[in-house]
Parts: structure tokens; sequence; C-alpha cells
């Protein structure tokens, strides 16, 4: 995968798009520049040589002085090149037909005039940007060799990455730590007999020491003891308000999330309120300042001896206050022994059945040692070394390159140490990713989509060869995440991660290495002030209010060339957008302030390519929106937008669209044929125009369809019936997009749909809900290329097992069965299965007589029951013991006969080979059982077991 084409990347600046411009300015359509063409040749040829230069001097850690100032010349300097020639393009392009009437050609004339000034301009300013290049390569000694460092690429999720956070407790020696803050929290100390107050312990450490994560597998064990639980990151720049309504909405069961009604003293009451005479546990994590603690403690209500807080805070003056406030004591985190380090770095450089080679015993113990035990910095090196040759020069180099930083201060100085190296052995194009991440608030959950879309959207990924932007950004995300540079967060029930967070000691440093780049300026962040970052502002984010409503503050920004805007939720000031000209990206998610006429003039944003109005208060977009035509992605999903605007169909280049189920769209869906993404459409409240505009959609790989409102319904002054012509109209362009591009289609509510023959031979993802038909259609059985599939059936036979077990490429199936039925369902090698991975069975509280035979599911690695209420005494355990490579089993439900299923299940999962990893749950007494066995890596089922890879670029 050649990822180092990006286009965009914080070592080159747009070096790369520049040539690229420069370039179409010497093909036929500017041939008429015959005066300046001479100079673009040379120009590009100058900065082709440039470029080379400093991607190879990008992977020096400590560049010369002279060497800095001039690569950040010349990344300041592309910028400005682009902007230059993006603005001349924009004014001599001319696409308007021919003017009619004698205004119109009076304004003709004036605009080829316009035009011809617009050439003169040009040719001055590419004579003006070679000459400055020149002066900042005569001020510098010319391009001396750099050494480049060669770096492999891993393309899906390593399992062995995710294991270190999925199974933390059992895999950095956290078991120990974690029984003595229980034995902390439950045992009498005589305090409580005395003293009518909560129990609370406070966790402290230096960051990257895992106070986060011992603290919520404390929770995890012991929250089912407590009536009200909530688990909550306060972090450096907390914002009250909301830390407020999540402790109400967790501990009273009620969403309080989007409220805007209330102040601090009514949601301290109402928690007060929710909390009183009842047993309570809540974890608060990452405190910063004794002033915030202040606040949150009035909170909980300090009579309840039974009750438990757990706290997480750097600072030991914090720890000091909140033991002060109740019943408290103070645990002092300890670094990982040798033994659980030693653990910890070989599960992540070595296969479970693997030892480390034994030329590379000595230098792994050295390089252990400076990392002292601090789990982040054991995570950060052996994900850099993970990426090299497994040979005792190279291994030697990195203990050499770590140098004697760890040795003098290992919780700060050391920890920036390992992450410089881990940085400077990116590659360029992931070094650039990385650095986005700045953007996000600490502790916030990043979602996936979001993060690849705007990756794609600033430049930093293009699509190359059979692969689409998205796929290739999925592999940086999954790049990121075996390095251990970025944490899993949300994982959905099929292992997919759909979300990351950010440690907070790697957000300092890519906050710093972002400044230093010029790469995104932060308003609004305690810990950065003003003068340490470039006036000239790049990509901006602002976090704080009080820097919109100080006009020092911003008044020496230079605003006029930003091209990524971010306003993160809980600004209460909306800027103008008219000085951001050269904008590419704008995210306004979640800002609850923005109004119609603050977006009246994004249509003279002319690079616009990604706007983000999720979340906001927004109920009509601009009429003349189809101006932006360099718009990729737009999303007016949990918007008041209800109808779009005609002129949206000539958004050529629009690649991903996302709206409400209550949006109607107008005639002319089939221009749009750049789309890929499309959803969440309501069907049903569609124009026949647009249900028969989608088959000729050519690119689109991904739709989301809701087709519950199949009666009369009313939408505005239409009156919308759901009759036979709009469902042939449905079908006609599903099975037209089915012989295209269409890779996933999800739908609400169609089982009527289902039951129609459909033709979707490109499928690879077919999800549907609250979709039950009478028995899997036969014409799933041509799907191919199907790797997942969840279906609902009335009454699951043996039949549909037997055609759904015949699809040759099903990694997942999640089958739902909707009414109870007496069939005994078997599954055997002759069924079939072969590839199957995961195996999700809902029975909705139905009689089950389920049995794994011989040879069935040779690859089966996960199995979650679901919902049984009564189980056949001879399917107690499932047969799971014929399953070779199981390693996950889940079983929930209720039922007279429950308890044996939990007692044949733990004495199957015992005798299973790969000791399994499993639990049985039973609502009919609250009682969650659950017990854990695990060898070391037994996550990954075995050697040869290779990682679950599903298109996922929906």
């Amino acid at each position: 995968m050649a990822m180092e084409a990006a286009l965009v990347s914080v070592a080159t600046g747009v070096l790369k798009p520049v040539i690229g411009k420069l370039a179409v300015l010497l093909g036929n359509e500017y041939k008429r520049f015959k005066t300046v063409r001479k100079e673009i040749r040379s120009l590009t040829n100058e900065l082709a040589a440039m470029e080379a230069f400093l991607l190879k001097m990008s992977e020096d850690e400590d560049p010369d002085v002279q060497d800095k100032v001039w690569m950040n010349e010349v990344r300041e300097l592309s910028y400005d090149m682009e902007d230059a020639i993006d603005d001349f393009m924009q004014s001599i392009g001319d696409k308007d037909e021919k003017p009619d009437g004698f205004i119109e050609k009076i304004k003709s004339s004036l605009g080829k005039l316009g035009k011809m000034k617009a050439r003169r301009r040009i040719g001055k300013e590419i004579q003006a940007l070679k000459k400055q290049i020149i002066e900042v390569g005569n001020r510098n000694a010319r391009y001396r060799t750099g050494v480049a460092i060669s770096n492999s690429k891993n393309a899906t999720v390593d399992p062995r990455a995710l294991a270190i956070f999925e199974h933390a407790s059992k895999l950095v020696g956290i078991d120990e730590p974690k029984a003595e803050l229980i034995k902390l929290l439950t045992d009498d100390d005589g305090c409580a007999t005395t003293q009518q107050q909560p129990k609370i312990v406070s966790i402290t450490g230096p960051g990257g020491m895992g106070k986060t994560t011992l603290a919520n597998q404390v929770f995890q064990e012991i929250k089912g003891q407590f009536e009200c639980r909530a688990f909550l990151s306060v972090s450096r720049n907390p914002d009250m308000m909301n830390i407020l309504r999540t402790i109400l909405s967790e501990v009273s069961g009620q969403c309080y999330s989007n409220t805007e009604v209330g102040s601090v003293q009514i949601l301290i009451s109402k928690i007060n309120d929710s909390l009183l005479d009842k047993r309570y546990f809540v974890v608060v994590d990452d405190i910063w300042d004794v002033d915030t603690w202040n606040i949150i403690k009035c909170a909980f209500p300090a009579t309840s001896s039974t009750s438990r807080i757990i706290t997480t805070t750097r600072m030991n003056s914090v720890a000091h206050l909140c033991c002060s406030s109740f019943n408290g004591h103070i645990y002092n985190i300890r670094a990982l022994d040798m033994v659980h380090s030693r653990q910890l770095f070989h599960t992540r450089l070595f296969k479970s059945d693997e030892d480390c080679p034994s030329n590379l015993e000595e230098i792994s113990e050295k390089i252990l040692e400076k990392c002292d035990g601090l789990p982040l910095a054991i995570i950060a090196i052996s994900g850099l070394l993970a990426n090299t040759e497994r040979t005792e020069n190279i291994w030697n180099q990195v203990e050499y390159s770590i140098g004697r930083a760890l040795e003098r201060n290992p919780s700060i100085e050391g920890m920036m140490k390992i992450l410089s190296l881990s940085y400077f052995d990116l590659p360029a194009y992931l070094k650039t990713c990385l650095l986005y991440l700045s953007i996000y608030l600490e502790d916030s959950t990043i979602e996936k989509k979001g993060l690849i879309r705007r990756w794609i959207s600033e430049g930093f990924i293009h699509r190359e060869g059979r692969y689409t932007s998205y796929e290739l950004g999925e592999r940086c995300f999954n790049e990121l995440l075996n390095r251990g540079l970025i944490q899993p967060g949300a994982t959905n029930e099929y292992g997919i991660v759909k979300s990351c967070r950010v440690h907070d000691t790697i957000l300092d440093f890519i906050i710093f290495k972002s400044i230093e780049e010029n790469f995104v300026t932060l308003l609004g962040v305690p810990i950065l002030t003003i003068g340490k970052q470039s006036k000239v502002v790049r990509r901006l984010c602002v976090q704080g209010d009080g820097y919109l409503n100080s006009v020092e503050s911003i008044a020496d920004l230079v605003l006029s060339h930003v091209r990524s805007l971010t306003m993160v939720s809980g600004i209460r000031v909306i800027p103008s957008f008219e000085e951001f000209r050269h904008l590419r990206v704008l995210d306004l998610k979640d800002c609850s302030e923005l109004k119609d006429h603050h977006l009246e003039n994004i249509v003279r944003l002319f690079q616009l390519r990604y706007l983000n109005l999720k979340g906001t208060r927004t109920r009509k977009l601009p009429e003349q929106i189809g101006r932006l035509g360099c718009l990729e992605v737009l999303d007016l999903t949990c918007t008041f937008v209800k109808q779009l605007p005609a002129s949206i169909v000539r958004l050529g280049k629009l690649i991903h669209l996302l709206v409400d189920d209550a949006v109607k769209f107008p005639d002319g869906i089939a221009k749009m044929q750049a789309l890929e993404t499309l959803k969440y459409v309501n069907a049903p409240i569609q124009p026949l125009d647009f249900l028969c505009g989608l088959g000729p959609l050519m690119n689109l790989r991904n739709l989301w369809l809701d087709l519950r409102l199949e009666a009369d319904i009313d939408t505005d002054d239409t009156k919308v019936v759901w009759d036979n012509e709009r469902n042939k109209a449905i079908v006609s362009s599903l099975c037209k997009l089915g012989t295209q591009n269409l890779r996933c289609l999800t739908i609400w509510g169609g089982g009527s749909l289902l039951q129609d023959p459909l033709c979707l031979p490109t499928l690879e993802k077919l999800i549907a809900f609250s979709s039950a038909v009478p028995q899997v259609p036969a014409w799933v059985n041509s799907l191919r290329n199907l790797q997942q599939l969840q279906i609902e059936v009335v009454g699951v036979k043996q039949d549909d097992l037997c055609m759904l077990g015949v699809l040759p490429s099903l990694l997942i199936l999640h089958l739902k069965e909707k009414t109870e039925s007496n069939e005994k369902l078997r599954i055997s090698g002759e069924v079939g299965f072969l590839l199957l991975r995961i195996f999700i069975y809902n029975a909705f509280y139905k009689p089950v007589d389920l049995m794994f035979g011989a040879r069935s599911m040779p690859k089966l690695e996960k199995l979650v029951l679901k919902s049984l209420r009564t189980v056949e005494a001879d399917s107690l355990c499932f047969g799971i013991d014929n399953l070779p490579c199981l390693v996950t089993v889940k079983v929930t439900g209720d039922g007279a006969n429950f308890k044996a299923v939990k007692t044949a299940m733990e004495r199957a999962a015992s005798a299973h080979p790969n000791h399994l990893v499993y639990s049985v749950e039973d609502f009919s007494d609250t009682l969650k059982f659950e017990q854990t066995r695990q060898q070391q890596g037994s996550c990954l089922c075995s050697s040869s077991s290779q990682p679950l890879k599903i298109n996922t670029s929906d």
C-alpha cells in the first residue's frame, strides 16, 4: 500500500497538491498562458525536489536549526501557493451557459475582462512565488542527503493490540492492585459506624500508570452490588453542566444529556434527590484541580455509609482533598514489576506460543529497565518494535536512542522521549493522521467514521488503485491502534472497533508537535497560550468561548488562510464564516447556538469539502448550497432539517450524505453520481423520482433505507401512499445497485421488501432491523460475496440453516427468531458455515433446541445465544465441545431450567481445550454469573488464526 503518496502532510504541507495544480496549468485548458509556462515548469521542478528533500528531513528527530527554519518556511509557503492558485482557478472558471439578453452580455463582458486581469495576476504571482522559493532555498545549504527509515505496514487490527486494552487485568498485572482497592472499599475499618459518610478511595500517580484502567476494573467488578452507579471522566478543561448531567443520567436511568434547563445548583439538587437513601457507587476519573472536586462532591449525599466513591488524579493535593471530604484512603498506584512488564512487552510482540528469541532477550531486558514499569511506555515502545525487523542491531539502536532521559525522569521526560521515538518511526502519512487528533478534547470518544472522513477531506488520504479512500483511511486507523498510539473505544457486538480514545499523555505530546509544526491552532486550551502558536492559522479548533469573546486574543491571528474550522460542543458564540474563504473542513457538531442565518455565507466557501451540522438546531440549508462544488461530506443527522433544497442535486462531488429519516429529498437524485454513502433515508415519504433515481447511482456502496411507514403518510401538503408502483421502483433500483457497487444495505421494517426477488450479487453486508420474514428468502442463496448478515425469521427451521450454511464468504451471522417453534436445529459439517467466525442467535425468549454436531462451524470463534427462556435438556451446553476454534461464549436469558444451563456451560467451558472466555447471565433473578478462564494469548484462538476482516466502509 503506497500510502506515502498522501496529498497533504505535516512534513511537506501541500507541496504535492501545488505541484499537481501547476501541472494542470500546463495542460491544454490553460495553454493561453504562454508567457508564464516556462516559469511554471521551472517552479514545478524546484518544488518536486524540495518535496522529496522535506520527506527525508521529516524522519530526522533532531534536525539542524537552520534546516528546521527552512522546512517551516517551505511548508508555510506551500499553503499560500495553493490558496493563490485556487483563487486564480476560481476566478477564471466559466461553466455558465451562453449569456441571454443585453444585461447578461454586459455581465459576461465584464467577467471576461476580470479573467484577463486574473491571467496577468497569476503570471506575476508565479514569478513572485518562484523568487520566494529561491530566496528560501538560498538561506539553507542545498539538498544534503537524509536517511529514510523503512517501515512495514499492517492492514488490519492486530488482535494483540486490542487484547492489551480489552483484557488489561490479565495482561498488565492489575489483579493485585484491584484486589487491594476492593479491600479498601469493602472492609469495615470502624469509621463507617461512627461517621455516616460514603467511603472514598483516591487513586493517584503520574500519567500513563493505568489509574483509569484500575478504576474501571474495580467498577466493573463490584458495580452490581449498588442500586445506583456512574463512571465519568472530568479531564483538564471540565464542562460542569455536562458532567453533572452525565451523573444525573446514569444514577437516575433517565437521559438528561441534552436538556438545557436548570443550573449547576439545580442539577446537584436533582442528583442528591436521586441518590438519597440509596446505595451508590461513583467513579470520578481524572480530576485536575480542587475547585472541580469541590463542586462535584456536593452532588453526593454525605449520609450513606454503604456508598462508595473512587477518584483518580495526577495531583496529590486533589487526592488529599478528596479523602478529607469523606471517609477516605489515598491509593498510590505502582509501576509494573519486571515480571508483568515482560509479560506485557512479549504479549504485544510475540504470539501466544512463541518465546522471545534468545538473541533479543538481553536487549529486551535493557529496554524494559528503561521503561521502568510504565504501562503506556511499554505499549508505545513495543508498538515501535513490532514494526521493525527482529534483529539485535535494530533493537540496540532503539535502546540507545531512548537515551538517558528515562533514567532522569521516567514519568515525564522519558515518556515524551519514547513517544517521540514512536512518532518519528511513523511514515509521513501516519504522522499527519496522528497529529490531527489534537483537535479533539481530552477524554473524548472519537468516532472512527467521522475521523476518517475528516482525514480524507483534509487531503491526507486519497483513493488509490482498487481501494476506496475510506478503506485506506481505515488502514491508517488500524495502524495507529496496532502501535498503541490510540486506544480502542467502543466495539460493536461483532468485535469491530467503532471509536477510539487518546491517552492524556499522548494527547499532550501531539498537541505540542501540532503547535510546533503550525499544524493546528487551539483556542481555549488552558495549558497553552496564543504566544506559542503561529499567527498564521492553517487549522483552527475553538474549545472555549472566552477566546471568541476576547478581541485581543484573536486580533493578531491571520484567519484568511484557515483550511479547517472546528467548533467544539458548548461554544455559544458563532463567528462569521465570510473571512474563512479557503475553508475545506467545517465541523459544527453539537453547536446548539447555530442558527440558519449563520449558514447563509457558507455557499461562498468554494473549497469546502466537509460540512458537519450533526446535533445542531439547523432547520434549513441555504437554497444555493448547490454552489459548493467541492463538497464531499454532508452530515445533517440529529438536526431539524425536513426538506433538502432543490440545488443539492448539483453537488456533483458529494460522496457521503447523512440525513435524518424525516428528511424529504427533491427530484433529481440520479444526478449525484459521486454518492457512495446515503443514509438514513425514509423511503415512503420520498417522491417516486427519488426511488427510481437511486438505481443509476453507479458508485453507491452503502445505503440505509427506513421502510417502516408503509401506510398513508402526510408530509406537509403532500400525501404519500406506499403502493405497488413505489415498491416496484425501489426493488428495481436495488437490483440495479446490486449489479454495480452496492456493498452494504441496511433496512428498517422491510420484511415485505425482502420477500421480493432481489438481485444483489455485489453485496457484502446485509442488515435487517424489524423486518421479519417467514423464512430465509431464496435469493439470499445467490449472495456469494456476503460476509455479514443480520436477519429476523418468524420461525427458524433446519432448511433456513442449510440455506445460510452454503454462503461461501459468510463471516458473521446474527439470526433472530420472532415466534416460538418446536423445530430442532442441528448444525453439523454437512450444513456448511465453513468460514463463519461469529454466530449470534437471538431466540426472543422462546424454547430452544440447538445442537452443534461434529465438524460444525470449524472456524467459529465467538458464540452468543440471547434471550433464551427454555432449553432442551440435551442442549444445555449446545455441543460447544465440537467447535474447535471457539474462544468466547455468552448466553443470556431466564427460565426454570436456566440454572442448569449455567452449570452445564461452566462444565463445558472448563473442559474445552481453548479455556474459553464465557459468561452466563440470568435475567430472572438479576444475578450475573461471570467467570473467565484464559491462557496467555488465548484471545487469538490459535497461531494460525487471522484477524477478522470485513468491509466496514459504511
